[in-house]
């Protein structure tokens, strides 16, 4: 079954990791605060250090909720971790989502594959279903427009 293209610009993000991930870091600086002040043996130092760490994993949460595909006219845009890349459509061959896969992976024309952690099963295993079948008719039809010019 095909499924109709979306029409551009479009980005893919896993929507509920993300809020949940975010989620959990505000709760960790607020409790991590609340409690540094709670406790009236700490010293400014030991509270500042509980904010300090309270921060941190709130900096990691949001590293980790920052992964998203953004397909625009002229190509797509994969955000991991701590990478961006940029590809035209007719750099893409093929999106595989494969079962037991995290997220999904792009093979490249050039023979490699490259993972898109912006579309991955995590909590919305339909959704992400979903978005790799419209990034597939999207790939399907704006890298056959690009090869035929």
């Amino acid at each position: 079954m095909s499924t109709p293209a979306r029409s551009l610009p479009v980005t893919f993000r896993p929507t509920r990791t993300r809020v949940v991930l975010l989620g959990i870091g505000f709760a960790l600086v607020a409790v991590l605060t609340l409690v540094s002040f709670l406790l009236t043996t700490f010293t400014v130092g030991d509270r500042i250090t509980f904010i300090g760490t309270g921060l941190l994993g709130l900096g990691v949460l949001a590293l980790l909720s920052r992964p998203k595909v953004v397909a625009t006219p002229e190509g797509v845009t994969v955000v991991n971790l701590t990478t961006v890349r940029r590809l035209a459509w007719a750099q893409i061959v093929r999106v595989n989502l494969r079962p037991g896969d995290s997220w999904v992976h792009l093979d490249l024309s050039d023979g490699t594959s490259l993972p898109a952690m912006g579309i991955q099963t995590g909590f919305a295993k339909e959704k992400a279903i979903s978005d790799a079948r419209a990034l597939n008719a999207l790939v399907a039809e704006h890298g056959a427009a690009r090869a035929a010019i």
